[in-house]
């Protein structure tokens, strides 16, 4: 098809507007003080994505309006025809997002957040990926990094609790999508689909094993109960080895991190091997924290992923520095 004349021109527009929503979704979700965040971050969102995917299929030389009324075609169909496979990860993401936009108009009540957050948080890194893999484009020259990182309630309600709080309608409603959520997660534990968000405490009378430190009062008014149990494990260890690799690779783009590590194939990426050097050098293994043994088979939790971050954040020569404590050994 050859492309009309004026194409190159509608699509920078089209990817100027695109960068613009995102960041007004982004402003709008990290803003605490907006109560309308859900919906406004799924309206500008997939507005984003509408947007820098049209500009894509102009520059491939594609049609993006309807012969029969002259209106651009839907985001549902755009979708589509970039993302062919309909059971990608990045395409399920977006059409759960899709999906809650679409629903916006009703009542949405604000423990939506804790069901969609995950998928919206893997939203975020997977835009800036895709317009960075079609247009060269780098979000962080455009947002300050820390935007990328959305701020999130996880308070989490039990059905129970759901009924208890919303009139028989609205709970069973909410309900109904939480388990679907649900399922398309255990279905599916990329990162491209969604990221986990929780915090888990510990005791420990070790401090080089914690995150944070906190003083025991026994004249506290304030009580917290300690559990002992332990829950499935399957339900937080969900990460493959290749899991981490794509996902920190994915942060590492996303937020512009500086890694220096060349790989054979001249490329700088975390790789396989870049995770096995870090993970035995921190004994990652044999902390339940991050890794658990399922039959012979270790799977990972996503703060594996976090903590790979936040070391190559401090230190982007950090695989050399493994490489050369190791051989002082």
């Amino acid at each position: 098809m050859v492309v009309k004349e004026g194409t190159n021109e509608l699509s920078t527009k089209l990817v100027d507007k695109s960068i613009e929503a995102f960041i007004l979704g982004l402003e709008i979700y990290n803003k605490p003080t907006i109560k309308y965040r859900i919906e406004g971050f799924s309206f500008f969102n997939i507005n984003a994505w509408e947007l820098m995917l049209k500009a894509e299929l102009l520059n491939r030389g594609e049609e993006i309006f309807y012969r029969q009324n002259g209106r651009t075609i839907s985001i549902s169909d755009v979708i589509k025809k970039i993302y062919t496979d309909k059971n990608q990860p990045l395409r399920l993401n977006l059409e759960k997002i899709i999906e809650l936009r679409n629903t916006s108009t009703h009542f949405i009540t604000e423990d939506y957040e804790t069901i969609y957050a995950p998928f919206f948080q893997a939203n975020v890194f997977n835009f800036t990926e895709q317009i960075k893999r079609f247009h060269n484009i780098e979000m962080s020259k455009h947002i300050a990094q820390n935007f990328l990182t959305l701020s999130v309630d996880v308070k989490t309600l039990t059905n129970e609790e759901i009924r208890a709080t919303y009139t028989s309608e609205i709970a069973e409603r909410l309900i109904t999508v939480k388990d679907d959520a649900s399922f398309v997660m255990s279905e599916n534990s990329s990162n491209d689909l969604y990221i986990p968000l929780r915090h888990d405490f510990y005791i420990t009378k070790n401090p080089k094993k914690a995150d944070l430190t906190v003083g025991i009062d026994n004249k506290s008014d304030v009580k917290i109960k300690v559990v002992k149990e332990m829950q499935d494990p399957s339900d937080r260890y969900k990460l493959t080895y290749g899991n981490i690799v794509k996902s920190v690779n994915k942060q590492l783009s996303a937020k512009s991190i500086k890694f220096n590590y060349v790989t054979a194939k001249g490329n700088c990426e975390f790789n396989t091997y870049t995770l096995e050097l870090f993970s035995d050098f921190y004994s990652i293994k044999s902390n339940d924290k991050y890794a658990f043994k399922f039959a012979n088979v270790y799977r990972y939790s996503q703060q594996l992923v976090d903590f790979i971050i936040s070391e190559i954040q401090k230190d982007a020569d950090l695989i050399e520095h493994i490489k050369n404590a190791k051989e002082k050994r």
